[in-house]
């Protein structure tokens, strides 16, 4: 009953995303030849979908580990801010979420097994809203935890929690969004297509940049930042061969692991497609 209810909800956010989101992709569409129902759009259908449940087994596991970890945040801090008032938080809350997010996403790119995981969310090879969703439940647990640990164990309340919370989606799904966005002047302060679209561009000069998920000037801080103005990118995806399905997906990352530990990381699988074989 509960998983009927949950598959339900998530159908209802498809929806709702898909009315908002696709006729701004129509109107301000950044790649004109690009069709609404692109290649694999049922396959990010069913992450959006199926990853839920994963998710909510390793933030039962977070909260447990929330829990031991506030012993070490005196209490004082965290009284404090959470008697801070709401547009504080607000303002403050995003920022160490970022920087817990900025330092998860690099090590997945940084670190060989990791990357395995973070390489099913780069076989993305057209960049739009729905695109968003395809992000190995491994990579999206560990990825929120290093993010939603820090905020939680600082004590930052559940209505700024949940306010955050809606405005990451929202902002997820548009950084990814096939939309001719730029943000002037802001464009270090928010994170936007312009920015995001860099971090999964094909080219060379793009590859490991701008990391941040929301705050792009956390890149310039840390010597990561790409986005030449006024240029956008022509192509996306990556060279490794990820297979083209959810479930063959789900079970790479922990295949390719497997070849690393014996030696034959190089090899490619069965059934695997290159870019361009796809």
């Amino acid at each position: 009953m509960l998983a009927d209810l949950a598959a339900m909800f998530q159908l209802r956010t498809i929806l709702v995303a898909a009315l908002i989101l696709v006729p701004l992709e129509r109107v301000f569409a950044l790649h004109r030849e690009q069709k609404v129902l692109r290649r694999s759009w049922r396959n990010d259908v069913f992450y959006q979908v199926f990853n839920r449940w994963p998710i909510g087994l390793a933030m039962l596991a977070l909260a447990g580990g929330v829990t031991a970890a506030t012993a070490v945040v005196p209490s004082t801090l965290r009284e404090t801010v959470a008697g801070s008032p709401l547009a504080i938080q607000l303002v403050c809350l995003p920022i160490v979420a970022d920087v817990g997010f900025y330092a998860a996403h690099r090590l997945f790119h940084a670190v060989p097994w990791l990357w395995q995981f973070h390489a099913v969310h780069h076989s993305v090879e057209d960049m739009d809203w729905l695109a968003a969703a395809r992000i190995h439940f491994v990579d999206l647990a560990l990825t929120k935890t290093l993010s939603i640990l820090p905020v939680s164990m600082l004590g930052f309340g559940v209505e700024a929690l949940s306010i955050h919370a809606v405005i990451y989606t929202w902002q997820t799904y548009v950084e990814h969004g096939n939309v001719r966005l730029k943000l002037g002047p802001l464009r270090w302060l928010i994170a936007s297509p312009e920015f995001h679209h860099w971090h999964h561009a094909a080219e060379r000069e793009a590859r490991d940049k701008n990391f941040a998920g929301q705050l792009p000037f956390l890149d310039l801080l840390f010597g990561s930042a790409y986005m030449p103005k006024g240029l956008m990118p022509a192509a996306y995806g990556i060279d490794d061969r990820v297979p083209t399905n959810y479930l063959a997906q789900l079970l790479y990352p922990f295949v390719r692991i497997a070849r690393m530990m014996l030696g034959r990381a190089t090899t490619p699988a069965l059934g695997e497609a290159t870019a361009s074989q796809r």
